[in-house]
């Protein structure tokens, strides 16, 4: 298996990208193709000491940034690092891409690029959240896409459900619609219509779902717009690091509660891991013809060994060819 990364996305490329890239091929049994100014790459490896065994260095001239046009990688910036990464993908030349760069560029690049699945409407990106009990539930769309229609938010609960019970090893994962209440007259058209057709849906649908239900384990899939689903991940991410401030001011606020602090060392220490996005390392973009992960932007070499994790098991548990299958047989019409 061979999976090609954006030598050059992220706040801490290239040399983040390339420890991570070496962590994978030791220990995921991988290959890795890395794109980006080939001198810089190599210059880099050998400071940082890096075998090459297993990371194949492919040429590609400058980088597409948040500031530029994100369509801008279906032409003038395909030559980058992140669109020679898609255009490889494309060709059949690697099984999966990663890249930290601009979000927007990468979801035109794998919509448009890579393309789609045949039917699915428009591609969702799916971040992993922690919840009660040390779990994890993903929410669809985290941000892709601003406005939805009602049969999108139907596909995004396949693809979700299809990723959740293959990638993460979820069985028969439950799904929720977010909503302000559970009660039936509560929301918006939107979440209405959306609401009919998952009745009649293939998974697990389990009716609205409060945001506040949500951390405390209510869903395994979390379905919403991507305006909501961003701005409700942007909240639990501000209420998660309020909570490691506040952790932290009690148990360093005196000689009593640091030596409670050394107590519970090991609790503290698995929460904090829970909270941490460098777990996870990456969310997929899902309804791409091919496996593409978006990594965090401050991403360093243990985040993206995890998207490499993720990104191998989504392809070994052939996650792409099951969200094809549901898709075909719910009798979505043709791309839009």
């Amino acid at each position: 298996m061979k999976i090609v990364i954006d030598g050059f996305g992220g706040d801490n490329a290239p040399d983040e990208v390339l420890k991570g890239a070496a962590l994978a091929v030791e220990g995921l049994g991988i290959d890795v193709a890395v794109t980006g100014d080939i001198a810089v790459l190599e210059e880099r490896m050998n400071a940082l000491k890096i075998d090459r065994k297993g990371i194949e260095l492919v040429p590609a001239e400058g980088i597409i940034t948040t500031e530029d046009n994100p369509r801008a990688i279906l032409k003038e910036k395909s030559g980058t690092s992140m669109g020679v990464a898609f255009n490889m993908l494309a060709r059949g030349e690697a099984d999966a891409a990663i890249s930290a760069g601009s979000t927007a560029a990468i979801v035109i690049g794998g919509t448009m690029i890579e393309k789609r699945i045949k039917g699915v409407k428009r591609t969702a990106l799916v971040p992993l959240m922690p919840c009660k009990g040390g779990k994890r539930y993903c929410v669809l769309d985290g941000g892709a896409n601003i406005e939805c229609r009602p049969e999108m938010l139907q596909q995004f609960a396949i693809m979700g459900s299809c990723f959740m019970e293959k990638t993460m090893g979820v069985k028969n994962p439950r799904v929720g619609l977010l909503n302000i209440g559970t009660e039936d007259e509560k929301g918006r058209e939107l979440e209405h219509e959306a609401k009919k057709l998952l009745e009649k849906t293939p998974v697990n649908f389990v009716g609205y779902v409060e945001a506040r239900e949500v951390p405390l384990g209510a869903v395994d899939v979390l379905v919403t717009d991507g305006f909501t689903g961003n701005v409700f991940l942007k909240a639990c991410e501000g209420m998660g690091a309020l909570m490691k401030d506040a952790l932290k001011s009690i148990f360093f606020a005196n000689l009593l509660t640091k030596l409670g602090a050394l107590c519970v060392k090991k609790q503290l220490g698995d929460f904090m891991k829970q909270m941490d996005y460098k777990t996870i390392g990456g969310s997929p973009l899902l309804g791409t013809a091919k496996p593409v992960f978006k990594a965090h932007g401050s991403s360093d070499a243990i985040a993206f060994f995890g998207a490499f994790r993720q990104a191998k098991l989504f392809v070994e548990n052939n996650a792409v060819a099951e969200m094809t299958e549901a898709i075909a047989k719910l009798g979505a019409g043709d791309e839009v």
